[in-house]
């Protein structure tokens, strides 16, 4: 394995390592048995620079954790956050570990983090393993994510094995190789404030700065900049994922991404049908990460983050960007919601009309992505939609539906070019729950090809699929429960 070219071309860096020893335990990881790859993401190892050779069986141990290549210092990061509104104290990487961090040919890193790597000193009562089941839901919402423009952590490669792991059931140990920029989470900087280190914190918004704001380093106002565009970050994230009915299940702050990332998927969900109030985490007893409450919950783990900042960033700086995440993030929720509603504008009925929708979609518990995208076939001349046959109070529709052609119609341009803009801003498909158990069951008896195939359309997710990938969910497909153990 040695031999191959395409290894000498993997350069790897490890700045957390090397500038920062006081935050992460040095470990390798712990091998499966009988581990092998089920399945790689072709396109993100093409974007990664990384020969199709590698992905063979002779170069299997790799993606196991194994093999270590050439550069990687493995770590285990520490960190704590808040679960579910409450300290939750040191928590960890338990059963993630960053092998090293890319160096690509245009300048950028990429953490390569190996999730189901084994027992960590941050385990806690946990047993250091994934299963199949979670890291197949992984990587599909990450490549979903992706392929929507949401920003996300996404899955390299897939591997099964025979080690049992006990969940609800007994399930397949699996390993996930995720690749992002960067896992710094909120928890890391609450870790060492909570720890009364105020100079670790001051630390790693250095580190932070210099690796990932390099524009910022010299300048006298860089943590009140840096903090700002945190905040601008994840309101925009997080309107983001309330354009496209994505509930993300356990907004902890140890899951919060510094650089606005979508990161930890477990218990997420796409909506089904509207409600506002969906919980998708059936361990979430209060409905804390309920779909609405997400963009109140992104702005109370901001406060976490700035009450750690502040031994070195005053009060009214951090409250001047707190004070920005409401108007962030509607403004970039007003515009993704005016484009998926067909207007290039922007005029004061707006909100009137899309609250107005909502209303009916939540009356009748409309299907959120097909109610949009048949919204979009929509002709501002014909008195009738083809969203008309979803509801059953017509009449209710029809009332709406006439306010919103007369608006559609000062927009002053064509069907055709209304219509692509608007099958352009709303998807055909989602990672609907019942989609990832239909590629999980298949993957779970060893055949990847319905992962592959649903990888492929979440890949395209605004053009035209097979009925079976944009179709409601089937009885058995509704009443999917999924907890923090996915």
């Amino acid at each position: 394995m040695t031999d191959n070219p395409a290894l000498q071309q993997i350069v790897f860096k490890n700045s957390w390592h090397d500038e920062l020893p006081e935050f992460y335990s040095g470990l390798n990881p712990t091998p499966l048995h009988n581990a092998r790859l089920l399945y790689h993401n072709s396109q993100l190892a093409a974007e990664l620079g990384l020969d199709a050779s590698l992905f063979d069986d002779a170069h299997g141990g790799i993606w196991s954790g194994e093999t270590l290549l050439p550069g990687m210092q493995p770590v285990a990061q520490v960190y704590s956050g808040h679960q579910f509104g409450v300290w939750a104290g040191q928590l960890g990487d338990g059963r993630g570990i960053l092998l090293g961090e890319q160096q690509l040919a245009d300048g950028r890193k990429m953490d390569w983090h190996l999730k189901g790597a084994g027992l960590t000193p941050y385990s806690r009562m946990g047993d250091g393993r994934a299963v199949l089941r979670s890291t197949i839901r992984e990587f599909l919402a990450g490549e979903a994510m992706h392929a929507l423009g949401i920003p996300t952590t996404r899955g390299l490669t897939v591997v099964t094995s025979d080690t049992p792991v006990r969940r609800e059931t007994t399930e397949q140990g699996a390993m996930l190789l995720r690749v992002a920029e960067s896992h710094v989470r909120f928890g890391h900087f609450e870790h060492f404030y909570y720890r009364r280190e105020p100079e670790k914190v001051q630390q790693l918004a250095d580190y932070v700065i210099e690796h990932h704001w390099p524009h910022f380093v010299g300048l006298a106002e860089r943590y009140d900049l840096w903090f700002r565009d945190v905040v601008e970050r994840t309101a925009k994230l997080i309107a983001h994922w309330q354009t496209v009915g994505f509930a993300h299940g356990v907004m902890n702050t140890d899951n919060m991404s510094i650089l606005g990332l979508t990161m930890d998927y477990g218990p997420y969900g796409f909506l089904d049908d509207y409600q506002p109030d969906y919980i998708c985490n059936h361990s979430d007893h209060q409905g804390r990460y309920a779909f609405d409450n997400q963009p109140a919950v992104g702005l109370w783990n901001l406060q976490r983050l700035a009450q750690s900042l502040s031994p070195f960033i005053a009060v009214d700086k951090l409250n001047a960007a707190l004070d920005h995440y409401q108007v962030a993030l509607m403004r970039a929720f007003g515009i993704r919601m005016r484009a998926k509603l067909g207007f290039s504008t922007e005029q004061v009925a707006d909100n009137e009309l899309l609250t107005g929708l909502f209303g009916l979609m939540a009356k009748e518990r409309s299907d959120y992505t097909r109610t949009f995208r048949l919204l979009s076939l929509t002709g501002q001349n014909e008195a009738a939609s083809p969203l008309r046959d979803e509801f059953i109070d017509r009449a209710s529709f029809d009332s709406w539906f006439s306010r919103y052609r007369e608006r559609l119609q000062r927009e002053q341009i064509s069907d055709d070019q209304r219509q692509n803009a608007m099958k352009a801003a709303n998807p055909s498909v989602v990672l609907r729950n019942w989609l990832a158990q239909r590629a999980i069951s298949a993957a779970e008896q060893g055949d990847a090809a319905e992962l592959a195939r649903l990888h492929e359309t979440l890949s395209q997710p605004f053009a035209e699929h097979a009925a079976d990938m944009t179709q409601r969910p089937p009885e058995w497909g509704k009443h999917l429960e999924v907890s923090c153990s996915s």
